[in-house]
């Protein structure tokens, strides 16, 4: 049976000044719909989720609401107000005598796990507190269309995974924005595609995205070959056709040059949409022949929390993090992950044991904090602080306008200051800052926060490339799952556990870790029984993720595959080393990776056939 229409807007637009935003705007919402809400920076988002609430209204068109329906909306920002409560902010717009019983469950049920105190004082809190404070709010009032702006923002995995839970269990609509790709195939059921001014639906959730999109973009570039082709043919009749007979076809010229000022305009877009930020060639560090970048050696470290109670955030720790590692952090907040990176970079000492580094030692450190960004700099400043208007990108020369368009800014904000940035343009800034020039040892805490999906992708791309040593501290499962090879997962009081692989395959290895033990438990409590015949097993299959994995890991491998061949064919110039050193070093230095990767490829290819050959056959 249908779910009821909600909400509906029907051939709306919308323009600022000249600049169309909008154009035959159509979208309907119904109860229960869990939609993600996903376009380019830039392209309409906030505007849309205004137009939901109603506190945008169309230039035309036209808006229709359900009577007594109510639209809730987490927004980026919020001004605590002094002395206000937690407990009192979350509950401002819904007080009412005799419903004490039902506010203590709803604390129970949301203020408790996104790890909130109810009196501790809004005008004390940490930003991501602020950000958890709002998100508690939203839920409790339980509106009938519920708006999300990047809920996950500051939040630990574990409270992302309540949430997730609590939204798929939630009865009225969701509309959600979010960079976290995981979190939105786990949560949607229908896409909402802001694409050039106009919005595209699919009936299916974000886990179909790329699949989806693709084939839309697919058929628009076979469209605009078409038209191609026909405006082709016009013009060649019109510069074929004699003079007296073109002046009796005035009309027909005009829509020739119509056509092809409206083809070149969509071509235009098109290459836009489709554009990606090309990536420099990065360097390689050759220098030094350890492969030890650093090493931690029996390190306890401790903190004095606020209540005075001692905290173990590191207990006789040891491990090596080699030249070429991409290490995942993970871990609670407060469990210690920031004081590892500290420690590691010796801006923290330990209280016990060794930290120790390679010997000349570089790096690149993304501080979630932001503390290299000062406020009162320009943006120009802050990525030229010797002054002038260029600076060095992996080795060449750029303009500082060209390289902030990179990274999605106007570049009239050059002469902007820093702190009148918003947080994730400020994300933005520091990230370009610190990739222009990467050093060997690169450390990002929690670089996702704030930034829209296209900075994300160009950030998974940029670090696709990099042949350096990588730590990132993220709470993003899809980016750490593109992005690193290992986790190191901090679990309290000390403990951190290393896995093999993202975070996929931390999980899967946590699972089988824990599986055992469960059985064992049960085993001992259950008392002895008749053994009955056992009941037939359900067919399973693969997640759709593995099973994309396994689809297009062997397009990988062919790519991994003809790029050592084409290294080998380059290393094979006994004359390369004479004549271009660099390039030597760098086909040597990518070939020993590429047969690493070929192989860590071949293995989780022959791994995932497993899964779904022992899958097809229970």
């Amino acid at each position: 049976m249908a779910s009821s229409l909600i909400l509906s807007v029907l051939e709306g637009s919308i323009a600022f000044g000249e600049k169309v935003i909008f154009n035959d705007l159509t979208f309907h919402i119904h109860e229960n719909d869990k939609i993600c809400l996903v376009g380019r920076n830039g392209s309409g988002k906030s505007t849309l989720m205004n137009v939901i609430t109603g506190d945008k209204e169309l230039d035309s068109g036209e808006r229709w609401q359900l009577q007594g329906i109510k639209v809730g909306y987490l927004r980026q920002e919020v001004t605590p107000k002094a002395g206000q409560t937690v407990y009192d902010f979350v509950f401002e717009q819904i007080k009412a005598e005799g419903e004490e019983a039902l506010h203590k469950y709803k604390v129970e049920m949301v203020i408790q796990p996104l790890e909130l105190d109810p009196e501790d004082r809004m005008d004390r809190l940490s930003g991501g507190q602020l950000r958890r404070a709002c998100l508690a709010r939203a839920l409790v009032e339980e509106p009938d269309i519920l708006l999300l702006d990047e809920p996950t923002n500051h939040l630990d995995l574990d409270v992302i995974q309540w949430l997730e839970n609590y939204l798929k269990q939630y009865r009225g609509a969701v509309v959600c924005v979010s960079h976290d790709k995981m979190f939105l195939a786990n949560i949607s059921d229908k896409i909402f595609w802001l694409d050039r001014g106009r919005l595209k639906t699919c009936a299916q959730g974000f886990a179909h995205f790329d699949e989806w999109s693709g084939q839309l973009l697919e058929q628009e570039a076979r469209e605009l070959k078409n038209r191609e082709k026909i405006v082709g043919m016009e013009v060649e009749w019109m510069q074929r056709s004699p003079g007296a007979r073109r002046k009796r076809n005035v009309r027909r010229l005009e829509l020739v040059k119509e056509a092809r000022a409206k083809l070149k305009a969509d071509k235009s877009a098109f290459r836009r949409m489709m554009s990606r930020i090309q990536v420099g060639d990065m360097e390689d560090d050759v220098q030094g022949a350890s492969k030890i970048v650093a090493e931690f050696i029996k390190v306890d470290k401790k903190f004095t929390d606020e209540t005075g109670r001692e905290r173990m955030i590191l207990d006789k720790f040891s491990m090596r993090i080699l030249k070429g590692d991409r290490i995942g952090i993970l871990g609670h907040n407060g469990s210690g992950k920031t004081s590892y990176l500290r420690l590691l970079i010796h801006e923290l000492l330990p209280d016990m044991g060794k930290v120790k580094l390679a010997k000349d030692l570089q790096f690149s450190y993304f501080d979630q904090k932001r503390r290299d960004l000062k406020p009162d700099d320009t943006v120009k400043h802050a990525l030229c602080p010797q002054g002038g208007d260029y600076l060095k990108v992996m080795g060449k020369t750029r303009h500082v306008c060209g390289y902030l368009k990179d990274f999605l800014f106007d570049p009239a904000l050059v002469d902007q200051q820093v702190g009148t940035l918003s947080g994730g343009q400020k994300n933005r800034l520091m990230l370009a800052k610190v990739l222009a020039d990467p050093k060997s040892l690169l450390i990002l805490d929690e670089p996702t926060n704030d930034l829209d999906m296209d900075t994300l992708d160009m950030l998974e791309e940029i670090l696709s490339q990099y042949t350096g040593t990588l730590l990132v501290v993220s709470h993003d499962r899809d980016f750490l799952d593109q992005t690193v090879t290992k986790i190191l997962a901090f679990e309290g009081n000390g403990v951190v556990e290393g896995y093999i692989g993202g975070y996929s395959d931390y999980i899967a290895a946590r699972k089988e870790k824990n599986a055992p033990k469960v059985e064992k438990s049960r085993q001992k409590s259950a008392p002895a029984k008749e053994e009955k015949p056992a009941a037939p097993k359900t067919k399973t299959k693969l997640t759709y993720k593995l099973q994309y994995e396994l689809d297009n890991l062997p397009k990988r491998i062919a790519r991994l595959e003809k790029e050592i061949a084409e290294l080998e064919a380059i290393l094979d110039d006994s004359d390369l080393y004479a004549k271009d050193k660099n390039a030597f070093h760098h086909a040597s230095h990518r070939l020993g990776y590429a047969r690493e990767e070929l192989e860590e490829a071949e293995t989780r290819w022959l791994k995932l056939t497993e899964m779904q050959e022992a899958a097809a056959s229970s």
